[in-house]
């Protein structure tokens, strides 16, 4: 699958970049800000919950985190670096590592059990949150093991993002080593990183709203 990264020309004094991830499969536009700015991350919340005001006690965000790899085994594992949050075709990528302080609407928004966080291997992520963070996630599924349930295939608790994506949200997805285990705690993402990041919280948003369209 193909992607374009276009960038927004906004005003010098913005405190994020604002992105569209095109995903030249089907023209999916994905509107992703990339900020180290705790103000803006309460503003993409607050515009999330408004949108959605109808569903809130069902929502379903899609939830991503990177940091860089360590490769000495010796040494602690690094910090969270990136929190990835995805909801329809609205992507936030804060750069939390970078940040000043962690919102309040942001714990909030974490901890409020009505919303449904979902991804691959999504509790050891939570776990980094809380050890780095003190971040508490309330409500997590592991798409993993919803879709071995609704499919009824014990096998697909082994599969990862990019086969449940094609097999679950029918779209194809490339995550290259190269991107996967690059410099995450950079003040200045790349543009794969940012496309990467955009697309993995994407992909879990989309398999997790197809799933709870099956109830």
């Amino acid at each position: 699958m193909d992607v374009q990264l276009i960038e927004y020309e906004l005003a010098c004094n913005c405190n994020y970049r604002l992105y569209n991830v095109i995903l030249d499969e089907d023209d999916t536009e994905i509107q992703t800000s990339v900020t180290v700015d705790p103000s803006t991350v309460s503003s993409w919340i607050k515009k999330i919950e408004t949108e959605n005001g109808s569903r809130l006690h069902r929502l379903i965000v899609g939830l991503d985190i990177e940091w860089r790899p360590n490769f000495n085994p010796v040494v602690d594992r690094n910090p969270v670096a990136t929190i990835q949050l995805c909801v329809g075709e609205s992507c936030i990528i804060y750069q939390v590592l970078h940040s000043n302080h962690i919102p309040r609407r942001l714990r909030n928004f974490l901890n409020n059990d009505d919303y449904r966080f979902v991804g691959v291997g999504i509790r050891s992520d939570v776990d980094k949150l809380w050890e780095d963070y003190d971040l508490e996630v309330s409500n997590v599924v592991d798409l993993r093991e919803w879709a071995a349930e609704e499919l009824n295939n014990k096998k697909l608790l082994n599969s990862g993002l990019k086969y449940l994506g094609k097999k679950i949200a029918g779209i194809e997805i490339e995550k290259p080593k190269s991107v996967t285990t690059s410099a995450w705690d950079q003040r200045w993402l790349s543009r794969k990183q940012i496309c990467y990041a955009c697309i993995d919280a994407y992909i879990s948003f989309e398999v997790g709203r197809v799933l709870s369209a099956w109830y």
